[in-house]
């Protein structure tokens, strides 16, 4: 069992990578149902919370029957960490986690998210602050390092853990490298084999199949995995990847009626919770990956992607049932 904090998670959890514009309820929401262990809201701006923007404080919004489930902020502003912390503390999340890894250049610009791994010190200021201010478990997803001439990772677990960081997840790249490259998890391997370090370490960065996360399980031993962009579109990996760990087999691969039936609850979902209009928008994005390698779908598609109407987007849907309904997926 691995605990965050007064949170109990299984052997091994496999958790759900805060991503922007994808982490939102109803993505959450899918990954839960299948078997996504511990999951993150999309980052969420700092000063954006304490400015009352619209967008951020949406991004707040939680259910219980995802939990445990974390609010991820980010910032380069003790005083703004500060009292986002407290806002976020409102909303009762079971942690708060703190990004220090994303690599966009208008995040990095600002002094927060994957710029503050170029000031450690800045770093221990900024985790300090949220920890001060909540009494939730603190967590933290970073980078290696600036690139590759300024790894940093061992220093920063340490002393992140000194000042009370319940739980470290590490994407395996460097900031210069964005997400291009190969990971390199022996960099995390030598964290968690730090006999130092007591809290979870989480690695992060090309799991995208039952076969690797169990290589990767096998040999680096850490305390769990954080799966990111290889959930969008296919949120069965979770369940996936813990067959396979169980029992060394894979199970059948979604059919047409699986991936149609999470498309149609991905909309109704962010229907419901945005409304109608942002709700078919932002399930656009989706719509290619719960369809893909579909042949000739690409009428389907653009109906799906340029109507405004849930009943003639529904429709598609089931025609997309009919016309495949056949057809081995792979």
């Amino acid at each position: 069992m691995v605990k965050i904090g007064n949170i109990e998670l299984p052997d091994f959890p496999l958790l759900l990578a805060p991503m922007e514009d994808v982490s939102d309820p109803p993505f959450r929401r899918l990954c839960k149902l299948h078997g996504a262990d511990l999951m993150y809201s999309e980052f969420i701006s700092s000063e954006g919370l304490i400015r009352d923007a619209i967008k951020s404080r949406q991004k707040l919004d939680i259910f219980d029957y995802e939990r445990p489930v974390g609010i991820q902020i980010f910032g380069g502003d003790e005083e703004a960490m500060a009292m986002s912390a407290k806002i976020v503390e409102a909303v009762n999340p079971d942690l708060i986690d703190i990004n220090f890894g994303c690599p966009v250049k208008k995040v990095v610009c600002k002094g927060a998210g994957a710029g503050v791994l170029k000031d450690v010190d800045l770093m221990v200021r900024l985790t300090k602050a949220v920890i001060r201010s909540t009494h939730l478990p603190v967590t933290v997803k970073t980078r290696l390092g600036w690139d590759e001439n300024s790894i940093n990772i061992d220093e920063v677990a340490e002393r992140l853990q000194d000042i009370g960081v319940q739980a470290l997840t590490v994407h395996a790249r460097t900031r210069a490298q964005m997400y291009k490259g190969h990971s390199d998890w022996t960099h995390i391997e030598r964290i968690k084999n730090n006999p130092r370090i007591t809290m979870p370490i989480f690695g992060n960065g090309d799991i995208d199949s039952a076969e690797k996360a169990l290589e990767y399980k096998n040999r680096f031993g850490l305390d769990g995995m954080m799966i990111g962009r290889a959930a969008i579109g296919y949120p069965w990996i979770f369940n996936e990847i813990k067959h396979y760990f169980e029992t060394g087999e894979h199970l059948p691969k979604p059919n047409i009626e699986a991936r149609v039936e999470a498309a149609k609850n991905h909309l109704q979902w962010a229907m419901d919770w945005k409304g109608e209009k942002l709700g078919i928008l932002e399930t656009r994005r989706h719509y290619t990956n719960y369809f893909k390698g579909l042949p000739n779908f690409k009428e389907f598609r653009s109906r799906m992607v340029s109507s405004e109407n849930p009943e003639l987007i529904f429709a598609t849907f089931n025609e997309v049932l009919q016309r495949y309904s056949r057809m081995e997926l792979v």
